[in-house]
């Protein structure tokens, strides 16, 4: 029975990323992490196991992504699930970030995921079936100071998972987005130790009182890459403890 889905989590040796593959593994997905540090990929598939695939791949080298994309439907057959999690984040003041700056963050966090998902979107068209789960972020909801290109980069992650799904659903493809809150994570509990202001802010405007856990993010995945879900398609699905909607 080779009936078992096949899952590409890009950055999926750490983190977010981590957490649903871990989720897609314990669920019978066989599971390829992609990203750039092959030691870390490694040590993640020695937790993951058997059913989990580590290959390198750079996703700011846009060029490489057809080959890369190629490489793996040669390799596994087909890709069923994609989820375009990969993503980097700066903290500067506005007028401090330079073009450069904004621009890595745009094509990591943007381009990457539009360059990664056509490629994959071809491979799903031969079956007219496919599931593409983009992370999107709240700054996507509201405004947050000194995270500008991150910023501007989540809220067009939003726009394309709108548009994606609107022209591959009709082709048997659904694209949805989930947008986590605050999750513990080394990236976020760096950010928030080093700003008290910003830590109590968080706090004081989430209901639930407490940050999410990375497995939160992983079952929201697994429930929109799941048959549950099969009517789902262009949500950005918040994923925060209600901090979207906090006061």
């Amino acid at each position: 029975m080779s009936t078992k889905k096949i899952a590409l989590v890009t950055g999926g040796g750490s983190g977010l990323g981590f957490a649903i593959a871990q989720q897609f593994v314990q669920h019978g997905i066989t599971t390829i992490i992609a990203g750039r540090d092959m030691d870390k990929l490694n040590k993640a598939k020695e937790t993951l196991g058997s059913d989990c695939h580590a290959r390198t791949c750079d996703v700011t080298n846009l060029a490489s992504i057809p080959e890369f994309v190629n490489g793996l439907v040669q390799d596994f057959g087909q890709i069923d699930i994609l989820v375009n999690n990969a993503g980097i984040n700066q903290k500067k003041e506005f007028t401090e970030v330079t073009d450069e700056e904004f621009q890595r963050v745009i094509s990591t966090n943007l381009c990457a995921v539009f360059t990664m998902s056509r490629e994959v979107v071809k491979d799903m068209l031969k079956r007219n079936s496919g599931c593409i789960i983009n992370i999107s972020s709240m700054a996507a909801q509201y405004g947050l100071p000194k995270v500008i290109a991150y910023s501007a980069s989540k809220t067009a992650i939003d726009g394309l998972t709108r548009a994606m799904a609107v022209e591959l659903s009709p082709k048997g493809i659904r694209v949805n987005a989930i947008a986590p809150g605050f999750i513990y994570s080394d990236m976020t509990a760096t950010a928030l130790n080093s700003d008290p202001e910003r830590k109590a802010k968080v706090f004081g405007r989430t209901p639930m009182g407490h940050m999410g856990q990375p497995e939160d993010i992983g079952q929201a995945a697994l429930y929109l890459a799941s048959d549950g879900a099969k009517y789902v398609t262009g949500v950005v699905l918040p994923v925060d403890g209600g901090n979207s909607i906090g006061f």
